[in-house]
């Protein structure tokens, strides 16, 4: 059947570019094996220009495959499932990038770009380990291009492809008609939560740091390969701080992004993908350091080997976690497993654990050591302290966050509940982290202060004198945060409180102490200090972490009593929700609060709440508009994105938590319901009752609209809610000229509307309705950040600091290049 309005050849030309990655990736790691293998000089070039072809045209392949399915989505052709999935026709031009590594497909495309980038940076530039390098990225490479490559291999399915077409995976009446294009109308959109800014920019830093990991791992590889052991670190090492610095801030893109997108309350909660991503850092970090203790003493180099691989290792494995589906129901933004298949991650991961800690337990005797300790007075000791302690933390982290994957393999094997109980974090996941991690702060804290004083091998008194003074300093402003901060965070008892203390006053130390070295202990060669740079950043980092969660405090505490269900499951509480009638300025804490109205986004239901903000004192005021969907393209209840007032020392944070149905009527089609009551008697409705207390007549009504003979009853009502909040209302019954008219009063927030119907004596006849249509409100979650900003400044100072060592180490490796 011909089919009408299809767009075959964008589709058919990617299919071609795909195969063609898979082949002249493998093609390239083959040759340029060979040319690490060959003795022959002359062989060994030839296969390496060889092998240099095969990855030019892996890396060509892999750029015409992204730029076709960017042209697919831009132009919205949803014969395509990846277009019709991932995007619509009202989503804006800015979020077409997003809709393509929102899936599994596009991400790895992004993955595989960098790693071609990187590749022909590596090729121009390690012309010494050009060979055993690129034969490691080639590899990967090739696994990398399995996972778009959608072909079936006995049966098994080798990936994802992203140009199949809507007809052929989805089974509906429609495509049996030439025409089915005509009634897909519209895509599904991109996911509501990753329609923000962050989403263009955070993904691409984040992946260009998981593919910079491969470059150190290969060198080690390399290395034990080639049994140069110690040779690979001087040129791995300006990559490795590449590595570090653009993972680090990919990390905190995505807080950023959290904070601005997630209504979790904040940058961080310990979510599977925030680990994934964490966990390779700290370890790649410790690796780092054991790099350095090997330059400057020949220690660690087995370590240094175990660190770097397990690093790129460990994005792998946090590949699998996030994106095999087994984390789905423990994380906010991992994938759910569709496409690709458990085992092909798998079988990724152990094509390239296997052989690389193969190779490293089969030479590990082989790799040299020293066999004198190092002194404890000496830098490298408590460096490689402070490596063992980030590795242990990632080590506790990864271990947390597998529970679901150790309880899936554990019931493989006991099928028997009463044998086996699964593994649990508590209802308060985030805890179970923080009683560990801030003991790890308060260590590297410590360690990240002093340890820059110490020298290699041995270090002298005068160390003492060069740390008494920042300690002292330290110690100072510490006790200044400590005292004034009102740091009183006591939720999880007095121990964890006064841990948090430690913390606190470590990190200042880290600070201080490493600024302080920049001057006593380098006098002031700024070209040299980017460790120390690096080190101020991280520990401003930790600062604004620890000051920011210790003292972040709710605003939007119950003042009205006003009561919303937050849905099944929900872990938000009554009490420190608050909902705001239109219209009615309320009182949330310093600020007067007013919910003045609402917008809707011109293509697409979703709804921008616009929250007027009014100190107390009078002296500021300003508007947030945090925005909603709900029920929008299949993903059920409301969908908030977050809105912010930033100031230098503080964040005002707020959210939706809770608004109307949109998609009900706004028709009012229910009925009063008519009672006859004497004063005193009680009323009943579903959300409490209501109590009679008097009927007033007037024989007079001055209000401009009525005559003078015109007379009115009064009738008072007390309204009981079941949220204990109590009510006052006086609906009017007005006789003009004979004829009565009832003017209801209402409860909004009870959604109730009494009528007095007729009044003969102490009695009156009461209209009683309840009506979703009478009250428009929302209900908001509102926090203050302390000192937030001091976080996202640490990370700019760190990923300087990185850099500015990145940029000396580069310098360095040159001018020992020339003297030889």
């Amino acid at each position: 059947m011909d089919f009408i309005g299809e767009h075959l050849v964008p589709g058919k030309l990617g299919h071609f570019f795909i195969v063609l990655s898979l082949v002249a990736s493998l093609a390239a790691t083959f040759a340029y094996g060979k040319s690490v293998v060959l003795a022959d000089p002359l062989q060994k070039g030839q296969w390496k220009k060889l092998a240099r072809i095969f990855f030019l045209a892996e890396a060509a392949s892999v750029f015409i495959i992204f730029g076709i399915l960017y042209y697919i989505v831009k132009q919205h052709l949803f014969e395509y499932k990846y277009a019709w999935q991932h995007s619509s026709n009202s989503l804006e031009p800015k979020y077409l990038l997003a809709a393509i590594w929102e899936g599994q497909e596009g991400s790895f495309l992004l993955w595989s770009i960098w790693h071609c980038v990187l590749g022909l940076v590596v090729m121009r530039k390690e012309k010494e380990w050009e060979a055993p390098v690129m034969t490691v990225l080639s590899f990967t490479q090739f696994l990398l291009a399995t996972m778009v490559a959608g072909i079936t291999l006995l049966g098994w399915k080798i990936g994802s492809n992203p140009y199949v077409l809507l007809r052929n995976e989805l089974n509906a009446p429609i495509f049996s008609r030439p025409d089915y294009l005509s009634l897909v109308k519209d895509g599904n959109d991109l996911n509501p939560l990753l329609q923000n800014y962050w989403m263009v920019i955070h993904p691409p830093v984040l992946f260009l740091g998981f593919a910079a990991t491969v470059i150190p791992f290969a060198f080690a590889v390399g290395g034990l390969w080639t049994r140069r052991f110690g040779d690979w670190i001087k040129p791995a090492l300006p990559w490795t701080l590449f590595a570090v610095a653009v993972l680090g801030l990919g990390i905190m893109m995505g807080a950023a992004w959290a904070y601005e997108s997630l209504t979790f309350g904040g940058y961080w909660a310990w979510d599977p993908v925030e680990n994934a991503s964490l966990v390779p850092w700290l370890v790649l970090v410790a690796g780092l350091h054991t790099m350095l203790i090997y330059r400057n003493t020949g220690h660690s180099l087995r370590a240094t080997h175990l660190f770097v691989l397990l690093g790129f290792l460990l994005v792998l494995y946090s590949t699998y976690l996030t994106r095999s589906g087994d984390l789905q129901d423990t994380s906010v933004h991992a994938f759910t497993g569709e496409g690709i298949t458990k085992w092909h991650l798998r079988i990724f991961l152990l094509l390239l654990a296997a052989p690389s800690l193969g190779l490293f337990i089969s030479r590990y005797k082989k790799i040299p050591h020293i066999a004198k300790e190092e002194e404890a007075s000496s830098r490298e000791f408590w460096m490689f302290v402070g490596s063992l302690v980030l590795f242990l933390s990632a080590l506790t982290i990864s271990c947390m966050t597998s529970i679901p994957v150790f309880n899936k393999v554990a019931k493989l094997f006991v099928s028997n509940d009463k044998l086996f109980t699964p593994l649990a974090m508590g209802e308060d996941s985030e805890f179970a982290y923080n009683r560990i991690q801030v003991f790890v702060a308060v260590v590297i804290g410590l360690l990240s202060g002093f340890g820059m004083y110490l020298k290699y091998k041995a270090t002298g008194k005068p160390f003492l004198k060069k740390i008494l003074w920042p300690a002292v300093a330290a110690l100072a402003v510490a006790g200044l945060i400590l005292g004034f901060g009102k740091i009183d965070y006591n939720k999880h008892g007095i121990g964890y409180l006064g841990a948090v203390w430690l913390a606190i006053a470590a990190s200042v130390y880290a600070v201080i102490s490493n600024a302080s070295y920049i001057w006593v202990g380098l006098n002031g060669r700024l070209r040299s200090a980017g460790g120390a740079v690096a080190h101020v950043g991280f520990g401003l980092m930790l600062v604004g972490i620890l000051i920011s969660s210790s003292k972040k405090d709710v605003l939007s505490h119950n003042t009205t009593g006003i009561f919303i269900s937050f849905g099944e499951g929900s872990k938000e509480q009554a009490g420190e929700n608050l909902t705001l009638i239109k219209g009615m300025r309320t009182d949330m804490g310093k600020y007067w609060v007013t919910y003045e109205k609402d917008s809707t986004h011109p293509k697409k239901p979703l709804w921008y709440y616009h929250i007027k903000f009014e100190s107390k004192d009078g002296k500021e005021n300003f508007t947030l508009t945090p925005n909603a969907f709900v029920n929008y393209k299949g993903n059920e209840g409301l969908m908030a994105n977050p809105d912010a007032r930033h100031y230098w020392n503080h964040d005002v944070f707020t959210y939706i938590t809770s608004l109307p149905d949109p998609d009900k009527s706004k028709e009012d089609t229910s009925t009063f319901k008519k009672q006859t009551v004497a004063i005193g008697d009680t009323v009943f409705y579903s959300k409490g009752f209501a109590v009679l207390e008097n009927i007033v007549s007037r024989d007079k009504i001055p209000q401009a609209g009525f005559a003078l003979t015109d007379t009115a009853s009064v009738a008072t009502v007390k309204v009981f809610a079941k949220s204990e909040s109590i009510y006052t209302i006086e609906p009017l019954l007005i006789s003009r000229s004979g004829d009565l008219q009832s003017y209801p009063d209402s409860v909004t927030a009870e959604n109730l509307v009494v009528q007095l119907e007729k009044v003969s004596g102490n009695k009156a006849e009461l209209g009683i309705k309840e009506s979703d249509a009478i009250m428009q409100y929302v209900t908001l979650k509102a926090y203050t950040f302390p000192f937030i900003n001091v976080l996202w400044l640490g990370t700019l100072v760190m990923v300087f600091g990185t850099g500015m060592s990145m940029w000396w180490r580069i310098r360095t490796n040159r001018v020992s290049l020339r003297k030889l």
